[in-house]
């Protein structure tokens, strides 16, 4: 095999707030294996603020890598080599099944990649104003989508109770499915005080509700919370070995899997057969990849028969992004273009 990549950088159309902060462009490399005239390609694309590998300079990384690619190598050889480096894990997992696949971008073919079935997703509600926050939720209702994903945690409670108190008038929880996201906004006290204010408008879910790495206080919020509980950031970093131990132990509701962040496809299957055997249930989330990493994780998640809206990007969050590789028809996500 021969390896090669392309470092990008890609720029938000506005910025992406989130309780961490807000990204206004995002480093993202595309990395390719070639074997008999084939090549297939990856995307990985750290965050900085939260990937393991986030503040690595990846082509020093890969520079090293390239000594590997003339013993071809099997795929989990490379993922070993890789092991540090998430987003790289998943980019090479995703080049390799590529190139044996034809090197035309359908690394699981399926009825998804027939364009036969889609894939109903959850429309995202940035942060912003209170305002700008309901006129974002109000266009993605509008535009068909039956699950919203709000990011709070910024704002006082009262003024995002209020925002969840417009949405129930218009949609009710027949109709309208409510998920929020706090990225660890915040700590254990307050984050229940929270719950118990948001669990009026019939929430779903809130992810990551206090920061991660602290499983005595999360184990305490997932008993404790009348909204269910998935754990997003809190799987980050976690190896293999401890992944079982930590569901047990904290007993979520649900995980959030981001392939890029956990190490690609191999090690998010893991985390789905521990979720399966102590009945936690499970969504996929694309996690601000340009169109090559957002189409290779919608085909990933087709082909697991997962009934629940998963947490897939639009490919509309930059001015430059790759060609798209998928497009929405009201909330459903379809291969190909539109």
């Amino acid at each position: 095999m021969l390896l090669h990549w392309e470092k990008h950088i890609l720029h938000f159309i506005k910025p992406a707030r989130t309780s961490r902060g807000a990204y206004t462009e995002k480093p993202v490399w595309l990395v390719y294996l070639t074997e008999n005239g084939v090549t297939g390609c990856g995307e990985a694309a750290p965050l900085p603020d939260l990937s393991p590998d986030g503040q690595v300079n990846l082509d020093e990384v890969l520079t090293q890598l390239q000594y590997f690619a003339s013993e071809n190598l099997p795929l989990q050889e490379w993922l070993r080599l890789a092991a540090p480096y998430p987003s790289l894990q998943f980019a090479l997992e995703c080049a390799w099944l590529d190139c044996k696949n034809g090197g035309q971008g359908v690394l699981f073919p399926s009825p998804f990649t027939r364009a036969e079935t889609g894939i109903p997703i959850n429309g995202l509600v940035w942060m912003d104003t209170a305002d700008a926050m309901w006129e974002e939720a109000h266009r993605k209702i509008n535009s068909g989508y039956r699950c919203l994903k709000f990011k709070v945690g910024a704002l006082d409670t009262d003024t995002e109770c209020r925002l969840l108190e417009q949405v129930r008038k218009l949609k009710n929880a027949f109709q309208l499915t409510l998920r929020l996201d706090a990225n660890g906004a915040w700590n254990d006290a307050e984050a229940l005080r929270h719950l118990k204010e948001f669990h009026r408008f019939e929430v779903h879910s809130i992810e990551q509700p206090i920061k991660a790495g602290q499983p005595d206080a999360m184990q305490e919020v997932c008993a404790k919370s009348p909204i269910p509980v998935a754990l997003d950031e809190e799987l980050i970093g976690v190896s293999a070995d401890k992944a079982e131990a930590l569901l047990k132990y904290i007993n979520p509701a649900f995980i959030v899997l981001k392939p890029t962040l956990l190490g690609g496809f191999t090690a998010s299957n893991a985390w789905i057969q521990h979720a399966h055997s102590l009945n936690i249930g499970w969504w996929a989330t694309s996690a601000l990849e340009g169109n090559i990493g957002l189409s290779a994780i919608a085909q990933w998640v087709s082909t697991l028969q997962n009934p629940l809206y998963q947490g897939l990007g639009t490919g509309a969050l930059y001015e430059n992004n790759f060609p798209p590789q998928t497009h929405l028809q009201q909330d459903v996500m379809w291969f190909g273009k539109s």
